[in-house]
C-alpha cells in the first residue's frame, strides 16, 4: 500500500467524535470514558488499517454511547464500524449480536475485544420504523422483536431484568422523595409494588433487546427491518414490549383521548404477541415512572412529567 493519504482513502476522512457523544461523556472529565474518547481517533485509524477498511464518513449526530464510521471493506462491500463506550454493556452487545447472528438484528461481521470495535452490516440509518404510519410501525416492530426472543446461551453474562430493576428501586425512592415529586408518590409506590410482583414470577426467561423502540429498527437490504443498538438483558417478553408501548409517547399525549389510546396500544401489542396484558401494563408503568423521575431529576422536567402522566393513563 502506498504511503501517505490516498484519494478516497482512510487518511482523507476526519475521524472526529460527534458533538452529541462529546456532550454525553464530558460531564466527568476524569472518567475512563474521557480517556477512551481522547484516544478514539487514533484507535479508529488503527482499526481501519488492521481490517483494511476505507472510511466514508462519521455518522452524525450519532448516539450517546458510541462512534460509528461508515466504511467500505476491501472488496467494496459497505459496512459500519462501531466503537461502543467501554464497559460491560459493550461486551453484552457484542455477545447478543453473536447469538442472533443476523436473525432480526443487524449482523455482526467482525469484532475486536481489545478495542471493542464491531464491524456491522450497513443498514439505512436514515430510515427507521419511525418513518412509517403508527399502525404499520407497530406491526413491523412486533414482528421484529419477536425474532429476538431466543434462549440465552449457557454461561452468558447478560444481566437479568430482576437484577437490572433491583438497582433502580432505591434510586427511585430517593428521587421520589423530592418536593416537586409529591404528586408522583402514589404512582411510584404502585410501580415498585408491581415490579416486586412481576420479578417474582416471570413466565419466561429469554434474551431481550432491552432498549427496543421504533428508532432502533432500521431498513436493510438483507431483510426489510433489522434491530440495532441492543442493551441486552434476560427476562420476560413483557419487559421488552413495554419499551414499545412507551415509544413516541409525546405523539400519544398530543392526540385525542390519550388515556384510551394508551390502553388500546397495550391491548393490541399484548394480543399480537401473546403477552399477558396485565404484565405488559405493569412493566410499562414501572418503566414510565422510572424514566420520568430520572428525566426530571436531571432537569428535563417537562419530559419527566409527561412520562408520569403517561403512567397515570395506564
Amino acid at each position: 500500500m502506498a504511503a501517505g493519504p490516498q484519494p478516497g482513502g482512510r487518511d482523507t476522512v476526519r475521524i472526529d467524535p460527534p458533538q452529541r457523544l462529546l456532550n454525553a461523556l464530558s460531564k466527568d472529565p476524569d472518567s475512563p470514558a474521557m480517556a477512551w474518547l481522547a484516544n478514539l481517533p487514533a484507535t479508529a485509524r488503527q482499526q481501519l488499517a488492521d481490517w483494511e477498511l476505507t472510511p466514508e464518513r462519521v455518522q452524525t449526530p450519532g448516539g450517546l454511547g458510541s462512534l460509528v464510521v461508515l466504511v467500505r471493506q476491501a472488496d467494496g462491500t459497505p459496512a459500519a464500524l462501531k466503537f461502543p463506550v467501554p464497559g460491560p454493556a459493550a461486551g453484552h452487545e457484542r455477545e447478543a449480536l453473536g447469538v442472533w447472528d443476523g436473525w432480526g438484528a443487524v449482523r455482526l461481521l467482525r469484532a475486536d475485544p481489545g478495542t471493542g470495535a464491531l464491524l456491522l452490516e450497513r443498514l439505512h440509518s436514515a430510515v427507521s420504523l419511525r418513518s412509517l404510519p403508527e399502525a404499520k410501525a407497530l406491526l413491523e416492530a412486533a414482528g421484529t422483536v419477536r425474532k429476538l426472543w431466543v434462549a440465552p446461551p449457557s454461561g452468558h453474562a447478560f444481566p437479568t431484568v430482576a437484577e437490572l430493576t433491583d438497582g433502580s428501586t432505591e434510586t427511585l425512592r430517593v428521587l421520589g422523595a423530592g418536593g416537586w415529586a409529591v404528586d408522583a408518590r402514589p404512582l411510584l409506590e404502585e410501580a415498585l409494588t408491581l415490579r416486586t410482583e412481576l420479578v417474582a414470577s416471570p413466565p419466561e426467561q429469554v434474551l431481550l433487546h432491552g432498549d427496543f423502540r421504533q428508532a432502533k429498527v432500521l431498513a436493510g437490504e438483507r431483510a426489510p427491518w433489522l434491530a440495532v443498538g441492543p442493551a441486552p438483558v434476560v427476562g420476560e417478553h413483557a419487559y421488552d414490549l413495554a419499551g414499545l408501548v412507551l415509544d413516541r409517547f409525546e405523539d400519544v399525549a398530543a392526540g385525542p383521548g390519550p388515556s384510551g389510546a394508551v390502553r388500546r396500544r397495550v391491548a393490541k401489542l399484548a394480543d399480537s404477541l401473546d403477552v399477558d396484558r396485565d404484565r405488559l401494563r405493569g412493566w410499562t408503568l414501572f418503566r414510565a415512572v422510572d424514566s420520568g423521575l430520572r428525566h426530571a431529576a436531571v432537569g428535563n422536567r417537562r419530559r419527566g412529567e409527561l412520562l408520569l402522566e403517561f403512567a397515570g393513563w395506564l
